[in-house]
């Protein structure tokens, strides 16, 4: 059911903020907007080192970005003792493992008495989120998965990254865990102001955060075969997969959407952009999120008309790079618009270009081996 628009009044949702206790710990929590029962909730999920201030302030306090938060409400989901001002976590606490902190949402939607969700995670908070998927699939509508990372390490990833904790500091590690070595490079303001964020969170807690993280085991998904297997393991929901052009994830990234569903999985890969397109190129990102919402059908199509005279006009937005060769990008594939099913796992897809988003009329953003713009 296509959700009716609502007026263009000043929107100010209703804000609560709890500590949610868990058998794995106690999470951070950060409700805005009202839940109702016929509509998900976006559960966003953040990467390492940063809370949901830090990674997603930039992305939901855009303007473009009210339609959606007028329409469905946020949970925002900090891990244990990721918050801002939080205390050290007690010296006989184990912090939990990947697979603990997606089984601890469970308790989490609980609390909310929350039905479904759409979620947005970013590095660690995306792979948190797949697991979750992964495991009650019922429970997901949809994923936007930005900067996912499918594999366990390597013993060649974690000889290296031994010797980064011996060479480098925390706020050090991070920020070559988030951004390009190029963006590090050449972009001062932006990773002097997240070098500063991850200085001001507890340093302990982050720390068992990033060791957690680089524990984590490979997601067991794969690629279903026609004619194949039917019962094979796998996300089961849309799933929209983000990645810059120059993050340090991007063969991980085009890696697990090898793996996933291509009728229900696309890549998004964004050109002249670094580790967090949500930061570097907000408008582009709440764009495709928009019309992923809208073929989950959770947005209204006068919704999506404005945002077409908007982007329309903005060069910013509609210079795209489509032309660009890169020796892990797939030929784009283009597909016809199929309007969203009855049932809920029974929706169509297509394929879809950035480009063809700003001057097209599509109903729903969908399965692609891989969009570059």
């Amino acid at each position: 059911m296509v959700l009716d628009d609502e007026c263009d009044s000043v929107f100010e949702p209703q804000i609560t903020e709890e500590h949610i206790e868990t058998q794995y710990g106690t999470f951070h929590c950060i409700m805005t907007g009202t839940p109702k029962p016929n509509r998900p909730v976006i559960l966003t999920f953040h990467d390492i080192g940063l809370n949901h201030k830090s990674c997603f302030s930039t992305l939901f306090n855009h303007e473009d970005m009210e339609e959606i938060r007028k329409h469905l409400p946020v949970c925002h989901v900090e891990a244990p003792g990721q918050h801002e001002e939080a205390k050290t976590l007690p010296s006989a606490y184990t912090y939990p493992t990947m697979d603990q902190l997606s089984e601890a949402l469970t308790a989490i939607l609980k609390h909310f008495g929350l039905k479904s969700v759409i979620g947005l995670g970013v590095g660690a908070g995306a792979y948190i989120l797949a697991k979750f998927a992964l495991n009650h699939p019922d429970l997901v509508d949809g994923l936007v998965l930005i900067n996912i990372n499918p594999c366990a390490e390597g013993l060649m990833d974690s000889v290296a990254n031994k010797i980064t904790e011996w060479t480098h500091t925390l706020p050090d590690t991070i920020i070559s865990h988030v951004f390009g070595r190029n963006e590090i490079e050449t972009n001062h303001d932006l990773i002097a102001t997240y070098r500063y964020h991850i200085s001001t969170m507890n340093q302990s807690n982050v720390s068992q955060f990033l060791r957690s993280y680089k524990n984590r085991t490979a997601l067991e998904v794969e690629r279903p075969i026609p004619g194949g297997t039917i019962n094979v393991r796998t996300l089961k929901c849309t799933t929209l997969l983000i990645v810059g052009d120059s993050a340090p994830v991007v063969e991980a990234v085009v890696e697990c959407n090898s793996k996933l569903n291509p009728t229900k999985t696309t890549l998004l890969k964004m050109a002249d952009c670094g580790g967090l397109p949500l930061v570097d190129q907000p408008a582009k990102v709440i764009e495709a999120f928009k019309y992923f919402i809208q073929g989950l059908g959770y947005l209204s199509s006068a919704s999506m008309t404005r945002l077409r005279s908007r982007t329309a006009s903005s060069s910013s937005i509609s210079s795209f790079d489509g032309s660009r060769s890169r020796s892990h990008t797939n030929e784009l594939q283009r597909g016809q618009t199929n309007s969203r099913g009855e049932e809920k796992h029974g929706r169509s897809q297509t394929d879809i270009s950035m480009e063809s988003i700003s001057n097209s009329t599509v109903d729903q953003i969908s399965k692609s081996t891989e969009v570059a713009c």
